[in-house]
């Protein structure tokens, strides 16, 4: 879907709008809700989410609360009713059955879209990832958005990225009046990436914690070995900017990549957990990973070793010159606020 225009937009910032967002409480809700909460081109927030919360006591007076499930039509139809712009950040990235991740992820996708076209939404805005590109033998370091986006071969959650991609281009075709943006972030990181914390080592989830302990006790660091392997971050605030300026309209619709400055190695990422690194040459890495993804029968979870096999390095020249945006954390200071926080 890369490079592909998505509508017709003006290119110019609007005020005064009716901004609905699907799960506000998640790592990118975190980075964008303090941001429509002070523009004050954002005159109302309608947070639509499954378990009920207090938008007030987060600060955020101008969201309405609305309970609701993606996998629910009626209700998305009620939620979105004369929003202006709907954010779909609702995604699930770890946990459930292949059949409940799908639903919420593929079909939910699709049931927001629609709902948005039935409200007469101007823009819907779909967080997207670099997933999307699939970790493709032939995928060149630095994509930029004209690079195809390809399913992965095993790994659920870009499969589906990229299918939802694929789906959203046709879906859209037939309702040009909808402009649509995608944003194609690497990891995300900060003190509220919840992913983040169950997919990385050290500190930021449960599977770190014994050798975190084991750490703290040692009196030297352990080591570790770690394939060197590059790898882009950004942080949860820079992906809210880059939300926002989709939500004002301030570039043309269309993908966009999105990244911290900066390319770090997973030898860093390890050294920032203070363990000591035992780099694995890259190509000997991304050479077993290819043959574990092609295991058999592989849980989700071990999915996730075929983004290993593959750096998906992007380009992110396109958001800086058409959408306006600059990050203002680089991928390592988003690691090390992760890790504090």
């Amino acid at each position: 879907m890369s490079g592909r225009r998505l509508g017709s937009t003006t290119g110019m910032s609007e005020s005064g709008l009716t901004v609905a967002v699907t799960g506000p409480t998640g790592t990118f809700g975190a980075g964008l809700m303090p941001l429509l909460q002070r523009d004050d081109r954002i005159a109302k927030i309608v947070g639509i989410a499954r378990r009920p919360f207090d938008p007030s006591s987060r600060g955020w007076t101008k969201m309405e609360y609305r309970r609701g499930d993606v996998r629910d039509p009626a209700a998305l139809s009620d939620a979105l009713n004369a929003a202006d712009v709907v954010v779909h950040l609702a995604f699930l990235i770890v946990g459930g059955s292949a059949q409940s991740t799908r639903s919420i992820n593929v079909d939910g996708t699709l049931n927001v879209f629609e709902a948005s076209v039935a409200s007469g939404a101007k823009r819907f805005v779909y967080s997207s990832s670099v997933a999307a590109y699939g970790f493709h033998r032939d995928n060149p370091v630095g994509m930029t958005e004209t690079w195809p986006t390809r399913p992965a071969n095993r790994l659920f959650y870009a499969r589906e990225k990229a299918e939802i991609e694929e789906l959203l281009h046709d879906a859209s075709s037939r309702h040009p009046e909808l402009e649509v943006y995608l944003l194609r972030p690497p990891v995300v990181l900060g003190p509220n990436a919840v992913g983040a914390k169950a997919l990385l080592p050290g500190p930021l989830g449960p599977l770190g914690r014994p050798l975190q302990t084991r750490l703290r006790r040692s009196p030297l660091p352990l080591p570790v070995v770690v394939p060197d392997i590059p790898i882009q971050f950004i942080h949860e605030d820079d992906v809210g900017d880059a939300l926002l300026q989709c939500i004002v309209g301030a570039g043309p619709s269309g993908a966009y990549n999105i990244a911290g400055d900066g390319v770090l190695s997973a030898v860093d990422v390890v050294r920032e957990l203070g363990f000591w690194p035992l780099p694995l040459p890259g190509r000997p890495a991304r050479a077993l990973a290819r043959r574990l993804a092609q295991l058999p029968y592989l849980p989700s979870f071990a999915q996730w070793v075929e983004a290993i096999s593959q750096p998906a390095i992007m380009d992110t020249t396109r958001a800086r010159t058409q959408l306006g945006w600059t990050p203002r954390y680089t991928g390592l200071e988003a690691l090390q606020a992760t890790i504090r926080g």
